[in-house]
């Protein structure tokens, strides 16, 4: 039978109403290696839903099983269990064991996060290391850790995670298909194709074995003062970002990949930086309803299996605590005014939010009874665990309270799932059509003619990234516009640039966020919200009068139009 995902035509069969690819694939197209089954000491029992699989092996772990179904670390090592002697040290430091295979099995762990570390990233200050590379290197690390889970009491598959938003924050980007910013899916406003776009980065993500996306990003951008939040936004109209959550929860879902919707109640509407410091949101509970919370709405309604609290501070809900550790915003509101049901994920417990107000073992005391059921990036995991431990044992941490947690995390590991694409589907042909659509639609003309060449080479290139500045030559290049010194020129706009980096141009391209083109002299000014390849190559297309710019500012810019087309 044929199955068409994402444009990706796929042979496969049915089987109890799931697909599996076929059989006979030939070695090149070998499918991502299974999970482990749900059977070990503590068996889940055959038949019935998840959530009552889930909570019968809950009801029966050891205390020790039960906190290490809770905690989600980073591992250094780009290797489950062959890693270089200054790699071991780190993990000895830190844990007492030398590779990720025995860290996993030391605390019996219930997941561990991915991480790639780079200077362009917001979140790059609590990354610790890198350990993620090429997609082959991905898949072994992946496959050696569900390995080392196999014999642990619990029995279930390890829960694999990675922040893959694309644009500004994307962990994986060799040897796979990059998407363009959430921001850009806004420009182009198309849900029907964000769906498709969400559906192949899913499905790249399985192939890998990752089995949780923390995306989409359903926070409401408050203004150009975010520059944490900036383009992993889909914008500024809660009824968009809405559809656009929605839409990507979707197609995320068709492939089996969970979704983690953030950063609960709303990180859009605060210019603090949790990495570095407690953000606090002056919204009163009618903006917050009215400006915050339709998109996490609309992703619980579509499906998401997860949600993150964000910290922040909302004193108008809670003036005691950030959400993290709030009873009243994770509970009353989350669960009980959202009627959330899923699991509830910590952003990064090592951020310096919460560090410097509370331990490692206090904090992770704190998530859980607040109502988080998974701990993300604990600073100490040994510490998380003892903490647990002794609230558990002293009754603080009610053991129903740590079986209902546990229960949610092993309801999503358990939740059927459709089989895993071959290795040879990543970055294929099918999947950066979908990447060259949306890239296309979201090309934004704010100033300027809207038909016909914008500029006559030769043409000169400024600013931006090295990687975008070459892919916008070499797409010039194929429209038939000489590149080098003289003639019109212009200049990319990226990432935290400001009014000073601005350079006089004949044209003007924002690369992420739109704002600084109320600051750009030039009298075309333009946006991408992306500087991938596919975005240059679908800006060289208008810039030379192939293409029309389909798209419209998901943000205002002061003193600009959404387009001026």
């Amino acid at each position: 039978m044929l199955l068409v995902i994402a444009g990706v035509v796929v042979l496969g069969l049915v089987v109890g109403g799931f697909w599996v690819l076929r059989p006979d694939a030939g070695p090149d197209d070998e499918a991502a290696p299974p999970r482990p089954s749900a059977a070990g000491p503590s068996p889940a029992p055959a038949g019935g839903d998840a959530a009552t699989r889930a909570k019968a092996i809950a009801s029966k772990l050891a205390d020790v099983d039960l906190v290490g179904q809770m905690l989600m670390p980073f591992v250094y090592g780009d290797s489950a269990t062959d890693v270089s002697p200054a790699t071991r040290q780190l993990n000895v430091s830190r844990d007492g064991v030398g590779t990720p295979a025995e860290i996993v099995k030391k605390y019996r762990l219930g997941g561990v996060i991915l991480i790639r570390r780079s200077n362009d990233d917001p979140t790059a200050p609590t990354n610790p290391a890198s350990n993620v590379g090429a997609p082959s290197q991905v898949r072994a690390l992946t496959s050696g850790l569900q390995k080392s889970a196999q014999g642990l009491p619990a029995g279930v598959p390890l829960m694999i995670g990675v922040d893959q938003e694309h644009g500004t924050v994307t962990r994986i980007r060799e040897g796979v298909t990059r998407l363009p910013t959430a921001m850009a899916f806004g420009a182009s406003d198309d849900a029907a194709l964000t769906e498709r776009a969400a559906a192949v980065s899913g499905a790249e993500l399985r192939t890998l074995g990752i089995d949780v996306d923390f995306a989409p990003d359903a926070d409401v951008i408050g203004g150009p003062g975010n520059t944490v939040i900036g383009s992993r936004s889909y914008g500024a109209d809660p009824a968009k970002v809405s559809e656009q959550v929605a839409a990507t929860v979707r197609g995320y879902r068709s492939t089996g990949v969970a979704t983690a919707l953030k950063h609960f109640p709303g990180h859009g509407h605060t210019d603090v930086d949790s990495h570095e410091a407690l953000p606090v949101l002056s919204q009163d509970r009618a903006a917050l309803e009215r400006e915050d919370l339709a998109p996490f709405e609309a992703g619980i309604e579509a499906g998401s299996e997860i949600v993150m609290s964000g910290h922040l501070s909302l004193p108008a809900i809670d003036p005691d605590y950030p959400a993290s550790l709030s009873h009243k915003i994770l509970t009353d509101l989350l669960r009980g005014r959202l009627g959330f049901t899923g699991m509830v994920i910590t952003d990064g417990l090592d951020m310096k939010a919460l560090t410097d107000e509370y331990g490692p073992a206090e904090v992770a005391v704190r998530a859980i009874l607040a109502g988080n059921d998974m701990l993300l990036q604990p600073p100490d995991v040994g510490a998380a665990q003892q903490g647990l431990l002794a609230a558990l044992k002293s009754g603080r941490l009610p053991r129903e309270r740590a079986i209902e947690a546990v229960t949610r995390v092993l309801t999503v590991k358990l939740t059927s799932r459709p089989a895993a694409q071959p290795m040879s589907s990543l970055a294929s042909p099918e999947h950066a059509a979908v990447v060259t659509a949306v890239a296309a639609k979201a090309v934004t003309v704010l100033k300027g003619k809207c038909s016909g060449a914008l500029v006559r080479g030769p043409v000169t290139v400024t600013g931006g990234t090295t990687e975008a500045r070459t892919a916008l030559k070499t797409a010039l290049a194929a429209q038939g516009v000489e590149t080098g010194a003289g003639g019109d020129s212009i200049h990319l706009a990226g990432y935290l640039d400001t009014a000073a980096d601005l350079r006089p141009a004949t044209v003007t391209v924002a690369t992420d966020v739109p704002y600084i083109l109320a600051s750009a002299k030039s009298p075309t000014l333009l946006a991408t919200y992306g500087n991938i390849p596919a975005s240059m190559t679908a800006l060289a297309a208008v810039l030379t009068g192939k293409a029309h710019a389909e798209g419209r500012s998901p943000v205002p810019v002061s003193g600009l139009p959404a387009s001026a087309c």
